[in-house]
């Protein structure tokens, strides 16, 4: 059995990490209160945007492209994907299953992945993996703008309009609930138009002046959009897991708290009991010594 000393300083130093542990739920609580808000103002908008370009984008009777960003090529050579994952640990299984499942993704393609990382979880992991980066952003702003994705966009159309990807699609983390968040990848480039009536467009727009000169001010400006409501879902997320991980934690800790307590009382009286016996022990020996005197 362990001192009563040694399991002393065991209870508190589990005891310092809770501490620790239940600061950082506070502060994750704080910015995944933030996160989500700045998630669900935007949610909506990028949701119906994507609704009015789609619609846009598929007129009938239009045989030519309206734009390159619209261009579906016959054969997918290259492919490139963004990849969103956290620059911290400390949240639970929220990096790994995105990197997981950005991996799923790269085995399934018959031709080579490229990848834009955000975050260095997923770029330190991909790099020892030996996986092609062709770009990386780390340090992002827990308040990211629309400026701060500029330059990821800029890349990814980039790579689409020079050939260099045929197809661009981005693995990110979908914000669902403090508890739920579900890793998703979605075709970013090229926009892709509704191929059966099922997938329609329930409203109808009117709208000047023609499609083209719409989708080359706007389409730059919305796949933009899309990183940027796609680094606020994992942004959320990311605060979420790392919220719920660490009040685990700190539930561990306070469980492992009562256990240690007990065996230090379970020590604590096996010392008394110890000292109780030596002293009787004493007591019958000088008893023994005298009668025999």
């Amino acid at each position: 059995m362990a001192t009563l000393r040694a399991i002393q300083r065991r209870i508190k130093s589990v005891r310092n990490i809770s501490q620790v542990t239940r600061a950082m739920e506070m502060v994750s609580a704080s910015k995944m209160r933030r996160a989500q808000q700045a998630t669900l103002a935007s949610r909506n908008y990028a949701e119906k945007a994507w609704e009015v370009l789609r619609y846009v984008a598929a007129q009938p009777g239009r045989g030519k492209i309206m734009h390159p960003l619209l261009e579906e090529r016959s054969e997918i050579k290259n492919v490139t994907l963004i990849l969103i994952s956290g620059d911290r640990g400390l949240c639970g299984a929220y990096n790994m299953n995105i990197i997981r499942t950005a991996l799923d993704f790269m085995s399934k393609q018959h031709n080579p992945v490229r990848l834009i990382t955000i975050g260095r979880r997923g770029r330190d992991l991909m790099a020892r993996l030996g996986k092609e980066i062709i770009a990386e952003f780390t340090g992002l702003s827990e308040k990211p703008s629309i400026l701060d994705i500029g330059p990821i966009a800029n890349i990814a159309i980039e790579e689409f309009t020079t050939g260099r990807a045929d197809q661009v699609h981005i693995a990110y983390t979908d914000f669902v609930n403090v508890v739920v968040q579900k890793p998703q990848i979605k075709q970013l480039l090229p926009l892709y138009a509704p191929q059966e009536k099922s997938e329609g467009l329930s409203a109808v727009y009117l709208y000047e002046p023609d499609p083209e000169t719409i989708l080359a001010s706007v389409l730059p400006r919305f796949t933009e959009l899309q990183i940027y409501q796609s680094v606020l879902e994992a942004n959320a997320s990311e605060h979420s897991a790392r919220m719920v991980a660490m009040r685990n934690a700190t539930d561990s800790a306070q469980e492992l708290i009562g256990d240690l307590t007990l065996v230090m009382n379970k020590a604590r009286q096996w010392n008394i009991t110890r000292e109780m016996l030596d002293i009787v022990g004493g007591a019958e020996a000088l008893r023994q010594s005298l009668a025999a005197k």
